[in-house]
């Protein structure tokens, strides 16, 4: 049997631990979490440990991975975050609970979907309150009201917001105080009460500690915080939760001291950038066998202290282990923390060995 890397290894232990804690702090007050399991693909082992820890839900953008989930016996049920392209409603309706929504044709066409099928399908009308990605403006709600009414196999059942990925918009009392009145503008036009104002994700956790989460808010989805224990948007590590979830590992496959500037006239590196060097001298450097197109090499975080990640092309990265608190040597394996780019990145590349730890 070859022994392979790079590697992404996953701890299911932490990721339980860090999914229950963010579970009983927000179940305290009064909102379920829909685990996010897209940053590791869908992978079948992590969506049910979220499920038995209390989510309540198993949430992806990619309907490949909720397959892949389904077919692992994972139960669900499933939310489909990223709002459906026309040519997946039908796969939509077949492997979803829930599909969140921000137009009328896509209300349109899973209504005649669901009606083919004699499938009722519950939709989250998403609402931009900044961020500029996904989501209906305030003055859209009555359009989108008056297509809910006319479904009858489409069931509303609430609102959400997305922050932070797109614009970076920081959650806010205020920009979900504009999820939650457009939540209730579209209950007037329903006359119906709706069952989920979907708050957020990780970024909204900042909030509830701060108890400054609107009261109406009663959901919130986390892929982030339960994976990595991270939260980008606010540039912080959460302190009652677990960063040790995951290590990238990967073997050296060149030692040796060399100039830290290079010589000869400069352009583009592969990828069209202009890289600014800074001389150091001759420093010692390690080449290990990953690059650009397994990882996000600004996502990664020796856990040796002494090595620092220089830079990647798409096949090698390089690191400077001048200062490496034990000498590094060829066939060495260097494993690193991530960040959720680089572990989104490493969990997708196929060159990757995903290994599960209990």
């Amino acid at each position: 049997m070859w022994v392979l890397y790079p590697k992404l290894l996953i701890y299911l232990d932490k990721i339980r631990k860090n999914a229950s804690a963010v579970v009983s702090r927000c179940e305290a007050r009064g909102i379920s979490v829909a685990g996010v399991t897209k940053g590791l693909c869908g992978h079948p082992s992590v969506a049910q440990v979220m499920l038995e820890a209390g989510c309540k839900w198993v949430a992806d953008s990619r309907l490949k991975n909720i397959q892949l989930m389904r077919e692992a016996g994972v139960k669900g049920p499933f939310m489909l975050l990223r709002i459906p392209m026309a040519c997946e409603i039908d796969c939509a309706v077949d492997l979803a609970s829930v599909t969140l929504v921000s137009t009328v044709e896509a209300i349109e066409l899973l209504e005649r979907s669901c009606a083919v099928k004699r499938k009722s399908h519950g939709v989250i009308v998403m609402v931009d309150v900044g961020d500029l990605r996904e989501g209906i403006l305030p003055c859209e709600v009555e359009s989108v009201g008056k297509s809910l009414k006319r479904c009858r196999w489409v069931a509303p059942l609430g609102v959400g917001t997305n922050v932070g990925c797109y614009g970076g918009v920081l959650p806010s009392p205020d920009n979900i105080g504009e999820l939650v009145q457009v939540g209730h503008d579209l209950e007037g036009l329903l006359g119906c009460k709706l069952e989920l104002f979907s708050g957020g994700s990780t970024s909204s956790l900042k909030l509830l500690e701060k108890e400054e989460l609107p009261e109406e808010v009663n959901q919130l989805r986390v892929g982030e915080a339960i994976l990595l224990g991270r939260d980008v948007t606010h540039g912080q590590l959460i302190p009652y939760l677990c960063q040790d979830t995951m290590l990238f590992e990967a073997q050296v496959i060149e030692v040796r001291s060399k100039p830290s500037a290079p010589k000869g006239e400069l352009g583009a590196d592969a990828f069209g950038n202009a890289p600014k060097w800074v001389d150091r001298g001759v420093r010692r450097r390690a080449i290990i066998a990953a690059g650009r197109q397994d990882v996000r090499p600004e996502g990664l975080f020796p856990t040796e202290k002494g090595i620092f990640v220089i830079g990647a092309s798409s096949d090698h990265l390089l690191l400077d282990v001048e200062e490496a608190a034990v000498p590094v040597r060829w066939g060495d394996i260097l494993s690193f923390y991530m960040d959720y780019g680089c572990m989104l990145a490493a969990a997708t590349s196929q060159y990757v060995e995903k290994v599960i730890e209990e």
